[in-house]
């Protein structure tokens, strides 16, 4: 292509005239007038004086996008505030603490596309590891303890000193319900820790938030209550009352009575499964799905009387306690127990598991205490011998233990790893207590009492930082919502609640095998070969074509007809020789969930 440049004039050229002398332009300025109009020749001339010589522009040969843009990175020139800095690296004991084992090395894999995914996905591993120990500056909040002066102990802070020492949001935390007319109490407070329930043995029930003191309802069911319980949000809570478990919502209307849970003396949810676990006076262990209003499981554990109930949150199962020092595990998928521990030589008093699933706290009538290590299931790791014995157990989130033994409270902090000498907090109430538990993410202890209920603050007990997706103290009506449709969503059917939830991501490797070797079976089988010769009616003597063609459409049809008859007998089906009978009745019988409604209908088949 060509192109034309204009001759600029140089300030030299522009200074030129100016330097002759001023006295002679002026004269010629005075003297002489310029014609007003140039002649077209003239003008035709200047301008092409005025063009330079002709420039012709080569195009570069393309050298790639790579090039291109290298050359236009480093051509370009970022402000200071755009400038990418070098990312300050993470500590490594962070990164330990994030880690999820050594990767795959990828040896024994012999592609090249299967490498290259393998490393893909280690470097994504590597990446969220990073990212996680990053995302530890968002959490700002750290737990706190009671820090005594040389010759003082902990122990002898009482409840209104610390009260007085502490902001006034926090010394609002600690109060008195007296409500000694309906006793003795039970308590119990939301997943988020913003809710508080309570139910007296003579039929008070009251829900409340306890942080604002507000009321959300408060009836009298004119029968025994003996457990409370939230359900998955705060608009619903269920009341083991004396025949039957009657569920109500934040306003205390009445919205089921579930007949089939009778007698109950304990109930514990799993939030995860949407499952309401209760315990019976005559030994019935129930599971029920309240998000479809089925009884997922009910069995006799011929245990007798269930006093003691507590759920372990890491594996979903139910742990009993028993008055021959045994404590049980259970799963709705199993009739029998899935374990059995022989805790102590007495009957056991009360039982208690931390929110990790690591540790339990047993204790006994002979005023012992034994920390036991529930995943390994193995101990005693800590032994105890108490002042009295101790009737409820309470575990906080961050490790802390509670001991209620007749009308005193007693607090311990790490007793789990290493033997505790005394006390962290202790204080007394002025009657006995029915039951105990930690606030999430608050410095709380709540205790009922046969006189009402207590609010003790106990600093460093809660978790400082929670995870609004999981479960939000704070949270709005919309937002509440789209959590119940969300975990809704999510929901753990209860075949997965095993005592190891890691078996799942395990191989069960006769099945696996069995599949190869009927797969392999499958393979092998080819249809017989035909010798097939088409019979001459005519006599005369036919084209090959045609006799090929014929051939062709009868080895067609016995092919058809050998894979009919494999699928008749079953070859077909890749299924362990075990589980054959369960399957084929498990596809007559498949249960109905709440989700089948949305899957679409099957067109009826004519005829």
């Amino acid at each position: 292509m060509t192109r034309y440049f204009l001759k600029q004039e140089s300030q030299k050229d522009k200074q030129k005239p100016q330097n002759k002398g001023n006295e002679g332009s002026i004269k010629e300025l005075r003297t002489f007038k310029r014609p007003k109009y140039k002649s077209s020749i003239e003008k035709s001339q200047k301008e092409i004086d005025a063009l330079v010589t002709v420039v012709k522009y080569k195009r570069k040969a393309w050298r790639g996008r790579k090039y291109e843009d290298d050359k236009l990175a480093g051509a370009r020139v970022q402000a200071p505030w755009n400038r990418k800095s070098k990312r300050v690296p993470v500590p490594e004991d962070k990164l330990a603490h994030h880690s999820r084992g050594e990767g795959l090395s990828g040896d024994g894999i012999k592609t090249d596309f299967h490498q290259k995914k393998l490393k893909k996905h280690e470097a994504n591993i590597e990446f969220s590891i990073e990212q996680a120990a990053r995302a530890e500056i968002l959490l700002p909040e750290e737990s706190g303890f009671l820090l005594a002066d040389e010759g003082e102990l902990t122990t002898q802070f009482t409840q209104q000193q610390i009260a007085s020492s502490v902001d006034i949001t926090s010394a609002t935390k600690h109060f008195d319900l007296h409500l000694a007319e309906f006793g003795p109490y039970r308590m119990n407070y939301s997943r988020n820790g913003r809710f508080l329930l309570i139910g007296g043995r003579r039929g008070h029930v009251a829900a409340m938030d306890w942080v604002t003191k507000k009321l959300l309802c408060e009836v009298n069911v004119m029968e025994a209550v003996y457990d409370v319980q939230w359900l998955h949000v705060e608009t619903m809570f269920a009341v083991a009352q004396k025949q039957w478990v009657y569920v109500y919502d934040n306003q205390g209307i009445e919205l089921h009575c579930i007949k089939k849970l009778n007698k109950i003396l304990h109930m514990e949810f799993l939030p995860y499964h949407f499952l309401l676990a209760t315990a019976s006076e005559e030994g019935y262990l129930s599971w029920l799905d309240i998000s479809i209003g089925k009884m997922v499981s009910q069995f006799n554990t011929r245990m007798g009387r269930l006093n003691l109930m507590t759920l372990n949150p890491y594996n979903a199962v139910v742990c009993l306690g028993h008055s021959k020092g045994i404590v049980t595990m259970w799963s709705p998928n199993v009739k029998e127990p899935l374990s059995k521990m022989l805790c102590h030589q007495h009957p056991l008093q009360s039982l208690a598991i931390d929110s990790q699933g690591q540790y339990m706290a047993t204790a006994a009538v002979d005023r012992t205490l034994k920390i036991w290590d529930v995943r390994k299931l193995e101990g005693p790791l800590q032994q105890y011998k108490l002042h009295a014995v101790a009737s409820n157990l309470a575990f906080s989130q961050r490790g802390l233990l509670a001991i209620g033994m007749g009308n005193v409270v007693e607090v311990y902090r790490d007793c789990c790893q290493r033997p505790a000498d005394r006390p962290y907090l202790r204080h007394r109430l002025f009657k006995r207590i029915g039951n105990m538990q930690f606030c999430p993410y608050e410095d709380v202890l709540g205790v009922a009492s046969d006189s009402g209920f207590t609010s003790l603050i106990i600093p460093g007990s809660g978790e400082p930082n929670f995870d609004a997706l999981e479960s939000n103290p704070f949270q709005s009506k919309s937002q509440r919502r789209e959590s119940e449709v969300k975990s809704l969503l999510e929901k753990i059917q209860p075949e997965f609640i095993t005592l190891d939830p890691t078996v799942i991501t395990d191989v069960h490797i006769p099945t696996l095998r069995d599949k190869v070797e009927a797969k392999k079976k499958l393979l092998f089988l080819k249809p017989p070969k035909i010798d097939f010769q088409p019979r001459n009616k005519s006599g005369k003597k036919k084209g090959t074509v045609k006799v090929a063609q014929t051939k062709r459409i009868v080895r067609e049809e016995q092919r058809r007809e050998f894979v009919k008859t494999l699928k008749d007998a079953g070859i077909g089906e890749i299924t362990s020789p075990q589980n054959t009978e369960s399957s084929s009745v498990s596809v007559k019988h498949k249960p109905f969930t709440a989700l089948d409604r949305f899957k679409p209908k099957k067109k009826k088949e004519e005829g």
